[in-house]
């Protein structure tokens, strides 16, 4: 194993889907094999958008803990913790955010992306123009206080503080989210111009992982604000219910119309769990299978993986104890590996001596 340093980490918003999986935790597992690897559950970042709803937040946590170990993810292999446990990480947060320009934050892509999205959920019956209409213009004019907070537009200062913290050599990113590990590097330059050191902070480069795009039941991206979601250890028959439901080619009226099955959800779940869905591809042009036996079929090749989620999860649940001592090893490795970071950082600015 290379002892080269994994960081990366979720927000506690709720259950994990398949999206999740497939979008991430499965590269996960392949990489607990491969790094030494600090996985965290990003809770203050959950502040940054719901500070005023957290009634659920240690619930989430917990939730979420309870799906990585469910999806796989092994202590005994990784390091699993809760950001806030980690109070290292809010100091370290609070000395970069002195050094960091204010433009970086106002310009950064993500933030704008951000806040369009949420005032897009949020306004969803005022939006203007069609689907066709950029978001940007589709919102533009809609005001919303609860996301011009401090911790909002400061959020990509914290997560290059949980990168930087750890030293880690590479971050698990999708081609299109790598703003933030720029920020961090640009960081590790200023820091270092700035205090005239060089072997601080190791400067992280973007791993990028393969990533799976799994769609919603209804076709739409898979998200829990969409009501669309396979939830990992959901139960078996409503699991089966939710993809008998599934979205089809609308011009396939009976079960022998040809069809397109790249307008297909049942399709592209049969890509990511048929080993033959080429195969599957072909029929469905033909027209020689209907839509009821292609779901059917999808379903049992998704069950096993579905059966051991749920089983996994059972197990985990009700073993409140092994949970809390899972977060308790994994918070003060990740506090031995944060302790010694930041003092070099506090020495570097001469804080101490």
């Amino acid at each position: 194993m290379s002892e080269e340093i994994i960081v990366s980490g979720m927000r506690p918003t709720g259950k994990l889907h398949l999206g999740n999986y497939h979008g991430a935790l499965k590269n996960w597992l392949s990489l607990q094999d491969k790094y030494k690897c600090f996985f965290f559950i990003a809770d203050l970042h959950a502040l940054t958008t719901s500070y005023k709803q957290t009634e659920d937040l240690a619930a989430n946590s917990e939730r979420m803990l309870i799906d990585w170990l469910s999806a796989g993810l092994d202590p005994k292999k990784c390091h699993i913790f809760v950001q806030s446990d980690v109070p290292e990480i809010s100091e370290l947060n609070t000395l970069l955010g002195m050094i960091t320009p204010l433009g970086w934050l106002l310009r950064n892509p993500t933030y704008k992306d951000q806040v369009n999205e949420l005032l897009a959920r949020k306004y969803a019956g005022q939006l203007k123009g069609d689907e066709n209409t950029p978001l940007a213009e589709r919102v533009k004019g809609l005001a919303d206080e609860d996301i011009s907070v401090y911790g909002f537009l400061g959020y990509p200062v914290l997560m290059a503080t949980d990168i930087l913290i750890h030293k880690a050599a590479y971050v698990p990113v999708g081609e299109d989210q790598t703003a933030h590990v720029e920020i961090a590097r640009d960081l590790v330059r200023r820091f270092n111009e700035i205090y005239g050191v060089e072997n601080v902070f190791v400067e992280p480069k973007p791993l990028f992982t393969k990533e799976t795009k799994v769609p919603g039941l209804d076709g739409h991206k898979m998200s829990k604000s969409y009501h669309n979601t396979l939830d990992l250890g959901e139960e078996l028959e409503p699991a089966r219910k939710k993809i008998m439901s599934m979205f089809t080619d609308p011009n396939k009226k009976k079960a022998n119309d040809p069809a397109d099955p790249q307008h297909c959800v049942v399709y592209a779940f049969h890509k990511i769990y048929n080993p033959n869905y080429a195969k599957r591809c072909e029929e469905c042009k033909a027209g020689a299978l209907g839509c009821v036996a292609c779901k059917k079929e999808l379903y049992a090749l998704m069950e096993p993986e579905l059966t051991a989620f749920l089983d996994r999860r059972k197990t985990f649940e009700n073993d409140k104890a092994q949970l809390q001592a899972i977060l308790k090893e994994g918070a003060a490795a990740a506090r031995e590996s944060a302790a010694k970071t930041l003092q070099e950082v506090k020495r570097a600015m001469k804080v101490i001596k």
